[in-house]
């Protein structure tokens, strides 16, 4: 076990390919949809479904999938995405700026009959909407759905000025009419606010609490200003209760710290780095979320550009066409990810915060491994992310008798590590394999006690 890289070569899932008829091959082979709604667990820590099963939030970024695509590229993006093991969506409701046509749909549906009055919602513009989520709800997506995204500094991306404009009392009726149109969806989460902390919550608030009062068992989270958690910005409002990390920089310290909170509750990492975007790579894609996962977030979403607006972007960078992109290597390493956290017992998972597991340097940043311990202390699983030798002690697990293996993370492989044989201590050091298939160096070292 000592510094060995060397072992047996298995494969446990590979690249999934970029049709959405040859992704079928087969993120969600034995998977049961979800069944709607959604519940927070008892303990706070994740999400469950109505007969109780545990619901790892798997995201994608689809910000203008009901402005900008037609029917049948609505059902290509579903299909795909449900294919490659994605279980929810990021998506606006009305979108103000990232559409050929915005705010209008691709039929030319404004939201509204009168520019910006909220008071005068469009039914063929809803009724568009109705369809492309009863969709997403058929193939068994949650979605984080923003009933009005306000825009980064409350400018010309969102609607915070024409919030602003329009005055609390025409919010109110807008999010009453919201939330009575689509309490019988009952695979929604209300995301609030947008990329921003607005000077004046009120315009908020005021949609977010006619929602909540006309479907009162719906979950509730916000978009705020990066760095910014829901559960700082809007604390002690009713209706919030699924709380979220939003971060360009490493995503560790932030999740650490809405782990740790007194007020705990359900948090899921919302956005990061999107791929094409900062000049994220594949692998700082894959840290950020295991970053978030294994700090205790009840899921994480991932964001590819040009996906996220369809290529309608006059900013952000549009590599491909949006269609070519699905098959991203960001979007094959989520698929694993999926498949990784599921074989193992996530809701148990603890966060290794105190190093009883993974001890000594574990470097910084993007590039800083992460750790987390069952509770029964029946395994544990580190991401080591830059290929570094690390040390692992087997006093936080209930034996030394434990089967090792390491994960290549952007396509499944794994390689089974040497019979390890108990020892007079239980420190080991171990280097991991090297470059993985997509030439980084980052791994995902699972550790199981035998029997388990």
């Amino acid at each position: 076990m000592r510094g060995s890289a060397i072992g047996r070569r298995v494969v446990i899932g590979g690249a999934v390919a970029a049709a959405a008829s040859g992704a079928a091959a087969d993120a969600q082979q034995g998977r049961a949809s979800p069944r709607f709604p959604l519940r927070i667990a008892q303990g706070g820590r994740y999400l469950e479904d109505s007969a109780g099963q545990p619901f790892l939030l798997h995201g994608d970024t689809a910000w203008s999938l009901i402005a900008q695509l037609n029917p049948e590229e609505a059902e290509l993006y579903l299909r795909d995405r449900q294919a490659r093991g994605f279980n929810t969506l990021l998506v606006n409701l009305i979108e103000h700026r990232y559409a050929s046509r915005a705010p209008a749909n691709i039929r030319g549906d404004a939201p509204f009959t009168r520019a910006n009055d909220f008071t005068t919602p469009n039914e063929a513009y809803f009724a568009y909407a109705d369809r492309i989520l009863r969709r997403a709800r058929e193939l068994g997506f949650l979605v984080l759905l923003a009933p009005a995204y306000i825009g980064g500094d409350g400018g010309e991306d969102g609607w915070y000025q024409p919030m602003l404009a329009a005055g609390n009392a025409a919010l109110r009726r807008y999010g009453a009419y919201v939330g009575r149109r689509y309490r019988g969806f009952d695979n929604i989460l209300w995301v609030h606010a947008g990329d921003y902390n607005p000077p004046d919550r009120s315009v908020v608030l005021a949609v977010a609490e006619e929602i909540a009062a006309a479907d009162p068992g719906a979950l509730h989270t916000a978009h705020c200003a990066p760095e910014t958690a829901p559960a700082d910005l809007f604390r002690g409002a009713a209706w919030l209760n699924v709380n979220n990390v939003y971060t360009y920089r490493p995503v560790d310290p932030m999740a650490r710290r809405q782990d740790q909170r007194r007020d705990r509750m359900p948090f899921m990492m919302i956005e990061s780095a999107y791929e094409n975007e900062h000049h994220a790579s594949e692998q700082r894609i894959r840290s950020q979320a295991y970053q978030a996962l294994l700090n205790g977030a009840c899921g994480h979403v991932f964001g590819n550009s040009p996906i996220w607006h369809y290529g309608t972007s006059p900013i952000h960078p549009r590599p491909m066409r949006w269609q070519a992109a699905l098959g991203s290597r960001g979007a094959q390493s989520m698929t694993q990810l999926r498949r990784i956290m599921e074989d193992l017992p996530w809701t148990t998972l603890q966060p290794d915060t105190e190093e009883r597991f993974l001890i000594g340097s574990r470097g910084e940043g993007h590039e800083r491994s992460v750790a987390a311990i069952a509770r029964d202390g029946s395994c544990a699983v580190g991401y080591v992310a830059s290929g570094h030798s690390v040390t692992v002690d087997l006093s936080a697990l209930r034996s030394a008798d434990v089967a090792v293996r390491w994960i290549d993370p952007s396509v499944g492989n794994v390689l089974i590590a040497p019979e390890v044989e108990p020892a007079r201590g239980r420190r080991w050091r171990l280097t991991s394999p090297g470059a993985n298939a997509s030439g980084f160096a980052d791994w995902v070292l699972e550790v199981r006690v035998r029997g388990s």
